[in-house]
């Protein structure tokens, strides 16, 4: 039986969710991490039985870190500013800041402590509702990383594109599973109707405008899109342009 190669001790905490790949070369740098019980350096390799420590600096300094969960309104691009369209990022100030009528209050936060924010995950300039923005690697790892499980929802409000016709039962079938985008085959969906015209996606990755394109390959028209859903957080009563911080007790997964 084959003895199990040395990895990276950066890529190795990434695996266990400890932190981001850049976040923890920085931790090693630091002097933050020990592998059994002696400090680590930049570089350093790892077996999978060796005991990763983490440095109380390192986990203070994580736990300092915001996610965001914005109500991105359409009009506004999820990343960097494009084609003379400001990203959602600019509507993430103190003043936009919504509390919760359910939730205990949350401290205000203060400008100074929202730099750094990145989205993890798009949401197309034309479509509104959940946006992620975060200053944790674990959870744009989590989110939008390679091996990603969780779920994202959607309210799709369509029009089929033959007059007085409906979608036939076959081409539903093919939206849960059965379509490629770019010679690739999509992961498998669950898609259902909400109502008369309006379909509910749940997806397990994200695509350049994958619904839009799905919908198309159809022949079905998006007049509306709408994320509601990213794993186990809801966009719930948050209000178009608002945002508020991720709770202590909530997760994703």
């Amino acid at each position: 039986m084959s003895q199990p190669e040395p990895i990276r001790l950066s890529k190795r905490m990434s695996e266990l969710g400890l932190a981001s790949r850049r976040e923890a070369d920085d931790w090693i740098e630091r002097g933050w991490v020990s592998v059994d019980g002696a400090v680590a350096i930049l570089g350093f390799k790892v077996l999978p039985h060796q005991k990763i420590s983490i440095d109380k600096r390192a986990t203070n300094e994580q736990a300092r870190r915001h996610t965001v969960l914005l109500h991105k309104p359409i009009g506004y691009v999820s990343g960097q500013a494009e084609d003379g369209y400001q990203p959602a990022s600019v509507l993430v100030l103190p003043e936009n800041q919504w509390q919760a009528p359910q939730r205990p209050a949350a401290a205000p936060v203060q400008r100074k402590e929202l730099l750094g924010l990145a989205p993890a995950g798009r949401l197309d300039i034309d479509s509104t509702g959940l946006l992620v923005l975060t200053q944790d690697g674990r959870i744009a790892k989590q989110l939008i990383g390679d091996n990603s499980e969780v779920e994202k929802e959607y309210l799709v409000r369509v029009q089929y594109g033959k007059p007085g016709g409906s979608l036939p039962a076959a081409d539903l079938k093919r939206l849960n599973h059965g379509l490629s985008l770019d010679g690739k085959v999509l992961r498998p969906a669950r898609v259902t109707w909400q109502n008369a015209d309006q379909l509910r996606f749940i997806l397990r990755e994200g695509r350049k405008r994958q619904i839009r394109r799905m919908c198309e390959a159809v022949g079905l028209q998006v007049l509306g899109l709408k994320r509601v859903r990213i794993g186990a957080v809801s966009l719930g009563d948050l209000p178009q342009g608002k945002w508020r911080l991720l709770g202590p007790n909530e997760s994703f997964t």
